[in-house]
């Protein structure tokens, strides 16, 4: 069903055709990295947290961390996981699906500057073997997501 809703969202936008459905599973970051053949940093993950007692999506890059303190000065509150059982409420989308397009209605979507580093990502498209292929640039306006940085500094290149 989150697939389905996914993907007509992106059809009435006009990006049905960057949708991938590869034969393996998508489901962590390094599954959908060797599916679709790309670096895992490229995986636009979406993270669902709580905001009180309503949801938030942020997309990340695949290798993406949250900073705890980062997280606490943006969003004035402890970064706390939507709950599993209250995911496909909250968000529009089962868990294993969750993904910004066709989400609920007026739920609040961030991306992460660790986006920035990539021209393309993909994130997914509302189950475990899905992905779509967007520049970050059109990412952020699909979505009229506003940029924050809440994931911790990637550790020097050796």
């Amino acid at each position: 069903m989150s697939f389905e809703k996914a993907s007509a969202w992106l059809n009435e936008r006009g990006y049905g055709d960057r949708i991938i459905v590869p034969e393996q599973s998508s489901a962590t970051v390094e599954l959908a990295a060797a599916a679709i053949g790309v670096e895992p940093d490229m995986i636009a993950k979406t993270m669902s947290f709580l905001l009180g007692d309503s949801a938030i999506l942020i997309l990340t890059s695949g290798l993406a961390r949250t900073d705890n303190r980062k997280f606490k000065d943006t969003f004035q509150t402890k970064a706390k996981m939507v709950p599993f059982d209250q995911v496909e409420d909250l968000v529009g989308h089962a868990p294993g699906g969750v993904c910004p397009f066709g989400a609920k209605d007026g739920l609040p979507v961030y991306l992460d500057v660790s986006l920035k580093k990539h021209d393309t990502v993909y994130p997914a498209c509302g189950d475990d073997h899905s992905a779509v292929r967007l520049g970050v640039d059109e990412l952020e306006s699909l979505l009229s997501a506003a940029w924050v940085d809440v994931c911790k500094d990637p550790p020097p290149a050796e």
